[in-house]
């Protein structure tokens, strides 16, 4: 039972204050002014030289270009609404003496960061210059999908990427200020989109009140609100977010409009205005509430149901006339120089692979090319079918079900459909809601937000017998180019011990399909028994991959881990490769590598991590000399490849054993995920060296 806490001590005015540990501040300083420059007008009638927004929209054009040809999604809309509001709080923040004295800047819209970067750029601000955005989301770059200050501490103070984390560390950063007595505003940046998440709200209601205690600095939270996210409006989506934007004033904040955060001069004095009034009073956290057009400056992005939230173009021959319509008149200087580098590499690119092709047209091919297709492909196939026979399956989402594959299912029932919006937590909690009165629910995210925002309504909703069906994708170095904050490496360690949950990492599209119909059927026959069924979360990758990796004589079970390639025949020396998901189809690589080495492999698919089947890993061990490789695109610890050795050791084996994963470190960007599989070692060239040294 709770326990009444003591009366707090009386604290004397002199010992309300104490600084926290010095040390040295790694964000560079200010800035001197930007090489792209637009004047507005001060309150006191001077004027400053901002940042042009049009040229944040350019080098975003021609940035996005580059990365997009190298491999990598980006994104143009988000950034593209806030350069205004992003260029008149830089401006004003780097007219202080010293910025980092006067201010904290947090950027809670990742998505938009790229266009920070852009601004940065403009300023040569913490040492990147213009050519530097040539590299953006490359595995070579600080200057990642989101950003990180793990890799470019002298430019980003918070790391940002999910939605509305970043919001509550900058109230701890105002917190901290005035437990330090620090003359200091904080300043945070959101989209409206971030703002339906649990965290955000937590946020916004605890900044209020606390401050009205005088326990919060000068803060001032910009809100982006175009009724956008990522895949579509908000209100017609989801919900409309105008009546909790209206709510904030009722919430203890002083609310300050923008009619139009697209018009710079407007987007300043608005700026300049939540500035003034939070420095005036400390008590009164002030909310900038500014109206703008996600994708503006480019007509086809303003008319996107998404706003542009992806980067659209895919072609360096479409670049020009959609930079120039950013710019409004021909590219001239340097994005003239750099569209026409651009323009040049592509036709050169081009005139490569028609050359290769009338090369290459003569013979025809001896085996056909393999098809290939993302694993999230399979899902929505299964979940339609089931549906299709009277199943009363219905699909939970939060804003991604385009990314993650189930778009399909509510195309085609859209009456058995939910968006909640981006809140993963509620997504979750909702569908374990459907769960207790008899429907079959799946719920889909990325799985950097599945099993961190989703973690205790997992918990939750098992605790309450109301599993659930999830489909979380983009796993580990699959979402390549998002970055660090993207890239889910914990999810089998962070799941794995849920009571009542069982882990599926399918490898194909194919098995993906199997495999959620599989889990339907189960949990239908579970709750017609009288019975609790599992969840499953299924966990798979972003590329694409051999639509199917079955070979002729197998089939599909749950919890048999499949045999996809044996290699062992004639082999003096032998490895069991066991692996899951994206690198079940590296680890058939390796051991055709290996195979033309004379070492013979088989390659076992361990589909269910946290029930591995240790029947299969047992037989083929024998068969191996008891040399056993595991490879994942997840941390080494608390892995899949942790999970089966503890499990053969309890079983009294004990193989000789190269447990592969990410040791201990966060990722970055990088154009695809085989070069973040390559630098940590978890690729084929890896894997053929872990058998290697085994055998």
């Amino acid at each position: 039972m709770g326990v009444e806490l003591a009366a707090a001590a009386t604290v004397s005015p002199e010992q309300r204050h104490r600084a926290g540990i010095a040390y040295a501040n790694p964000l560079a300083g200010n800035p001197g002014k930007p090489r792209f420059a637009a004047t507005v007008r001060r309150a006191d009638g001077s004027s400053l030289d901002v940042a042009d927004p049009v040229a944040t929209r350019v080098l975003l054009a021609l940035m996005n270009m580059d990365a997009t040809l190298g491999g990598a999604a980006c994104h143009f809309g988000g950034p593209a609404a806030f350069a205004e509001l992003m260029s008149s709080v830089h401006g004003i923040m780097f007219s202080a003496a010293d910025w980092r004295v006067a201010f904290n800047f947090a950027n809670d819209a990742g998505h938009t960061e790229n266009g920070v970067y852009a601004l940065k750029a403009n300023y040569g601000f913490a040492g990147v210059e213009i050519k530097d955005l040539r590299q953006f989301r490359s595995i070579t770059s600080k200057l990642t999908g989101h950003g990180e200050s793990h890799l470019f501490p002298e430019g980003v103070m918070i790391s940002n990427g999910p939605l509305g984390s970043s919001l509550p560390i900058a109230q701890g950063l105002a917190m901290a200020d005035r437990l330090a007595n620090n003359d200091r505003a904080t300043i945070c940046t959101i989209s409206d989109g971030a703002m339906m998440e649990g965290e955000a709200k937590e946020a916004v209601s605890a900044i209020a009140g606390l401050a009205a205690k005088d326990l919060v600095n000068p803060f001032v939270l910009i809100i982006s609100d175009n009724n956008t996210k990522l895949s579509g409006r908000i209100d017609a989506d989801s919900f409309s977010m105008q009546p909790y934007f209206a709510s904030l004033a009722a919430q203890g904040w002083e609310v300050v409009t923008c009619a139009n955060g697209n018009d710079l001069q407007q987007a300043f004095t608005a700026v300049e205005t939540a500035i003034a009034k939070a420095t005036g009073d400390r008590r009164k956290p002030v909310a900038l509430w500014a109206k703008t057009i996600k994708g503006f400056g480019v007509a086809a992005t303003v008319k996107s149901a998404s706003g542009g939230h992806g980067y659209p173009l895919t072609k360096g021959d479409q670049l020009r006339a959609f930079a120039e319509e950013a710019y409004g008149k021909k590219l001239d200087g340097i994005y003239e120089e750099w569209c026409k580098d651009i323009e040049t590499a592509w036709a050169e690119k081009q005139a490569k692979a028609a050359a290769n092709a009338a090369a290459g047209a003569a013979p025809a091919p001896v085996t056909p090319a393999v098809k290939k297709d993302k694993i999230q492909s399979g899902f929505p196939k299964a979940m339609i079918a089931a549906a299709d026979q009277g199943l009363p399956v219905v699909s939970v989402s939060a804003d991604l079900a385009g990314s993650t594959g189930v778009a399909p299912f509510r195309a085609k029932y859209p009456q058995l459909s939910f968006e909640v919006g981006v809140a993963e937590a509620n997504m979750v909690s909702a569908a374990a809601g459907f769960s207790k009165m008899g429907y079959i629910p799946v719920v889909d995210t990325f799985v950097q937000f599945g099993v961190t925002k989703g973690a205790l309504p997992i918990c939750m909703a098992n605790l309450s017998q109301s599993p659930v069906i999830a489909v979380f994708t983009h796993t580990g170095f699959q979402d390549a180019a998002d970055g660090a904050s993207h890239q889910g490496l914990m999810y089998l360690a962070m799941t794995a011990a849920i009571p009542h949950v069982v882990q599926y990492c399918p490898a194909s599209a194919e098995e993906a399909e199997w495999a959620m119909g599989e889990a339907i059927q189960r949990f239908a026959a579970a709750r017609k028994a009288g019975k609790t069924p599992d969840t499953v979360l299924f966990f798979c990758g972003r590329e694409n991959f051999p639509v199917t990796l079955k070979g002729a004589d197998e089939t599909y079970a749950f919890g048999r881990a499949m045999t996809v390639a044996d290699t062992t025949k004639d082999r003096k020396l032998s490895v069991v490769i066991s692996a899951n998901g994206a690198l079940v189809a590296a680890a058939m690589k390796a051991a055709e590598k290996l195979a033309a080495e004379g070492v013979g492999a088989i390659v076992l698919n361990n589909a269910t991590p946290n029930r591995p089947d240790l029947l299969a890993h047992r037989q083929a061990l024998v068969r191996c000399g008891n040399r056993l490789v595991t490879v994942e695109d997840h941390q080494a610890i608390g892995g899949a490849g942790a999970m089966l050795v503890t499990a053969l050791v309890e079983q009294g084996l004990t193989p000789k054993v190269k447990v592969l994963g990410v040791k201990g470190e966060f990722g970055q960007s990088a154009y695809t995920a085989d070069e973040l599989y390559k630098k940590h070692g978890i690729g084929v060239d890896g894997i053929v060296a872990a058998a290697k040294a085994l055998a």
